[in-house]
């Protein structure tokens, strides 16, 4: 067991400090204090975290420190903090490690018996949740979902049927495929998209995943997707199975695939869906 107090350290301590996600308001005082006193920051993109920086006429030292150097960058943050300085770790926007490098770097230093402790302040995924009108409680933060196909669905099967909120983080050139895919798997669920968060276009657009499909071709900037959790339902009388089956195969799934998901979402027998999908090929 260990215990750190960390709060009134000055030195040997590590930072994980929030900054904004888009607009240079956002960020508190704290944050501010944090990095004008500390002896070295280390951010995702020293570009972005320039401006931030000047706007705030913030001179500390800045340094990277990201997903491609992070295993070199490891032993030069501890090394320096051991030595007796304080190190701030910032991403490009909200708080390190959701979804942005910092885990590691808090692991290790955790485990070396470094403080680390939060500059708590904005993060996306949170802010699109208690703007988008769906239930918080519970909640489960997600993320990016892998950019391939086959890994994504399979990642949405294994969520499809929890009974949580889920919040996920999309990039535009992929937000289409992943809605297709969400589609899929999950069915036609409430869904809310918030755009552009912060910004001078920001947007939070409502629906069921086949209404938001059908604009998200004009989507840009990042996105957070909101999706509302799973729910037990009986059988809708009006539902024609075999018309479920085959959108399933229009979008991409083999037909012994289609019918074990139709079957799956509707409690309906594999075999007998099965047979009844054959007879209804035969009929063409």
């Amino acid at each position: 067991m260990k215990r750190v107090y960390s709060y009134n350290n000055q030195e040997n301590i590590l930072y994980l400090v929030a900054t904004p996600i888009g607009n240079l308001d956002d960020i508190t005082f704290r944050a501010i204090k944090t990095l004008n006193s500390v002896d070295r920051i280390y951010a995702e993109d020293t570009r972005n975290s320039r401006v931030l920086l000047d706007h705030y006429n913030i001179n500390t030292q800045l340094q990277s420190y990201h997903e491609y150097n992070k295993e070199l960058k490891e032993e030069e943050i501890v090394s320096f903090i051991k030595e007796g300085h304080s190190v701030a770790i910032i991403s490009d926007a909200g708080l390190p490690v959701i979804s942005d490098p910092g885990f590691d770097i808090a692991r290790r230093c955790i485990s070396e018996g470094i403080a680390v402790t939060p500059i708590p302040g904005a993060s996306a995924g949170i802010s699109a949740l208690i703007a988008s009108g769906m239930n918080p409680k519970p909640f489960m933060f997600y993320g990016f979902l892998d950019s391939k196909t086959t890994h994504r669905k399979k990642e949405l099967e294994d969520l499809k049927r929890l009974p949580f909120t889920i919040i996920f983080y999309e990039a535009p050139h992929r937000i289409k495929a992943m809605l297709e895919d969400l589609y899929a798997v999950f069915g036609d669920r409430q869904i809310c998209i918030a755009r552009e968060l912060t910004k001078k276009f920001e947007e939070f657009i409502h629906g069921s995943t086949t209404e938001v499909l059908e604009v998200c071709d004009t989507f840009k900037g990042e996105m957070v997707v909101i999706v509302d959790g799973y729910t037990e339902h009986e059988v809708d009388s009006n539902i024609d199975p075999i018309e479920k089956i085959n959108e399933l195969i229009s979008i991409g799934y083999k037909s012994k695939e289609a019918i074990k998901e139709v079957a799956n979402e509707y409690k309906l027998d594999k075999k007998e869906l099965y047979d009844l999908y054959v007879k209804s090929k035969q009929g063409e």
